[in-house]
């Protein structure tokens, strides 16, 4: 969800990437660096909210994710953009009010929040707009 001062809210959402690629490939980070620097430059998001890294139950999984983050990070380093990071368990609890909820009631909420018939789909969208929801809820304070 790109916010700026310049637009309103935008009520747009979506999952970026090739599936079933590995960002431990150049290609693939590089892919993604690209992406992610397009939205931001169409967007020009003030704050950009990012889930901090957490531990996986597969070594590998939490290795991809790790290395898909920091090229998140570093392309929005790159474009001067604010960086603000929140917790598995900040998000859980700021949209569902538990910080251990399950994917299906983040994606519940953030339904019921947005007032949307259904969850942003797939559930990793939903992940991404629960951030953004907790950075306009707690980041503000």
């Amino acid at each position: 969800m790109p916010f700026s001062r310049r637009t309103r809210p935008q009520a747009r959402y979506g999952v970026d990437g090739p599936a079933g690629l590995t960002v431990l490939a150049g290609v693939t980070s590089a892919l993604l660096a690209g992406s992610v620097a397009a939205l931001i430059a169409r967007h020009e998001p003030d704050v950009l909210a990012v889930e901090e890294a957490f531990h996986a139950k597969n070594v590998r999984t939490t290795l991809v994710l790790g290395h898909a983050r920091g090229v998140i990070l570093l392309a929005g380093a790159q474009a001067d953009t604010t960086i603000a990071e929140y917790s598995p368990a900040t998000i859980k609890k700021t949209v569902t009010g538990k910080g251990a909820a399950l994917k299906p009631q983040v994606g519940f909420m953030v339904a019921q929040l947005l007032r949307l018939k259904t969850p942003p789909q797939p559930a990793d969208a939903a992940d991404g707009v629960a951030v953004a929801l907790t950075h306009l809820i707690r980041g503000r304070r």
